[in-house]
């Protein structure tokens, strides 16, 4: 008789109580420190199918977007890997040669920890040295001040009216967004947002998802994970390829697509005026569903910031966007401006009241737009200064991405593989990361995807001469 494997007992595999503490953290660190801990542990090996986000929220006893977000923490760090058609997996890792000495089992060490990051240049990092804490602080107190006695017990699940009110004119102010209050929903983030977006759309008959490729690989999991197989459709200097785009719908009968048309991510174009007329069309000719990622579209340093691609079809459109890459990811604050037609059910986990007050208040006072201005400045004169020393030691390698953002794209030369300066940078303090972590596709040149958003103005020469180095 064929022995059948066993299924792994994972509300006892997974630990999810606080060790050595008696304030616990957040239940979604729980469930990633939990996860990190079982494949540390090699209770999890390397190869070895995580359970469908769905599955093993039901068995652990928590939210589907708790597990989501630790699936996607730990696929953005490397430690799980997301494929299209494929379970989420422990991803490979390098192996640690271990002593051995006569007959002895050799003993499991310790990994060496990992040398600090004196050069961060990971993208979708914010400058985190200039999060601004008391005016954050400040719009907390307030917040919570003028908070009426009568909403502390109120549900709220599409989110706190003023601060629904207050994002809505937001976008209608910045984004020339068409912005009504009632269309707004306050999420944890773009991917809580993501979260609730394809659920619903796989609620109403969706099976498939067309995204940008290379794109962010956490956004095409959370789909993924809700049922919507992930369409690659190719990008160029014009942004994604709305023919290709069209034909590929056609194909596999896709009827929503994700997109960053104000700077594509990661390889930094803006979609073209005529690829976003195309899109929008696409979108009404098929009754199909735009689901615009406006991640860091208040970036940009050579013209005025493209109004929102939603202005374009507010009934096509589904606009998301968050603090996280303007302001700081500890916020945990996001929002969604949806069409009239899609209202997804209340959420059974919005955000904190308190913290949904004071986002209305660092809002209303204008306090968003003034750390907006001072770090579109900020950043401007960073990435003029990281071009500046990637001319002088690096002048035959290509730079790549419109003026925005707070990334651009290296080239390296064809016998410099991206895998071998990562790993060499590592000891030298640097944080890098490849393009190929955001594709499958292997005819791409080797480049790396360079952040400035969290690196030190002072160590901008410092950290280009360093990694000129390696890739010498």
């Amino acid at each position: 008789m064929q022995k059948t494997r066993p299924i792994l007992a994972w509300e006892t595999l997974l630990d999810l109580e606080a060790e050595g503490t008696d304030a616990r953290p957040p239940l979604r660190d729980r469930v990633e420190n939990a996860l990190r801990r079982a494949i540390d542990e090699g209770r999890l090996a390397t190869g070895s199918a995580v359970p469908p986000s769905r599955t093993l929220a039901e068995t652990l006893g928590v939210s589907r977007w708790v597990v989501t977000e630790a699936y996607g923490q730990l696929v953005a760090e490397g430690v799980l890997e997301a494929r299209t058609g494929s379970a989420t997996r422990v991803a490979e890792r390098q192996e640690v040669p271990k002593a051995t000495r006569g007959n002895d089992h050799p003993r499991p060490r310790d990994p060496a920890p990992a040398p600090p990051i004196r050069y961060d240049l990971r993208p979708g990092i914010p400058d985190l040295r200039a999060t601004p804490r008391s005016r954050w602080a400040a719009a907390l107190r307030a917040g919570l001040a003028d908070l009426p006695d009568r909403e502390l017990a109120a549900a709220h699940p599409f989110g706190y009216a003023p601060s629904r009110a207050a994002v809505a004119a937001y976008l209608s102010r910045s984004r020339h967004a068409d912005a009504d209050p009632d269309r707004v929903t306050i999420t944890h983030g773009a991917t809580d947002g993501m979260e609730i977006l394809t659920r619903e759309l796989h609620v109403r008959g969706h099976r498939a998802l067309l995204v940008e490729d290379p794109s962010w690989p956490r956004l095409r999991a959370v789909a993924e994970n809700n049922g919507l197989r992930p369409i690659r459709v190719p990008v160029d200097d014009d942004g994604v390829d709305i023919e290709m785009l069209a034909a590929l719908a056609t194909r596999t009968g896709a009827r929503a697509a994700l997109v960053t048309p104000a700077h594509q991510f990661p390889l930094g174009a803006a979609l073209a005026p005529s690829r976003r007329e195309h899109l929008v069309r696409w979108a009404r000719e098929y009754a199909g569903l735009v689901i615009e990622d406006d991640y860091d579209a208040e970036f940009r340093y050579d013209r005025r910031p493209v109004p929102a691609l939603q202005r374009l079809a507010p009934d096509r459109v589904a606009l998301i966007g968050s603090l996280s890459k303007s302001v700081s990811p500890a916020l945990g604050l996001g929002w969604m401006l949806l069409p009239p037609n899609l209202a997804p059910p209340p959420s059974a986990a919005p955000p904190s009241l308190i913290d949904q007050a004071a986002l209305a208040e660092f809002i209303t006072r204008g306090d968003l737009e003034r750390h907006l201005r001072s770090s579109r400045t900020r950043f401007r004169r960073r990435r003029q200064r990281l071009l500046d020393a990637l001319t002088i030691e690096l002048p035959e390698l290509a730079v790549t991405g419109i003026a925005a953002g707070m990334h651009l794209v290296l080239t390296l030369p064809s016998h410099v593989p991206a895998s071998a300066v990562i790993g060499a940078g590592t000891s030298e303090g640097l944080a890098l990361t490849s393009l190929r972590r955001y594709t499958d596709t292997a005819d791409r040149p080797d480049a790396l995807v360079l952040g400035y958003g969290n690196l030190d103005d002072a160590l901008v020469e410092e950290a280009v001469a360093r990694l000129a180095a390696l890739v010498r």
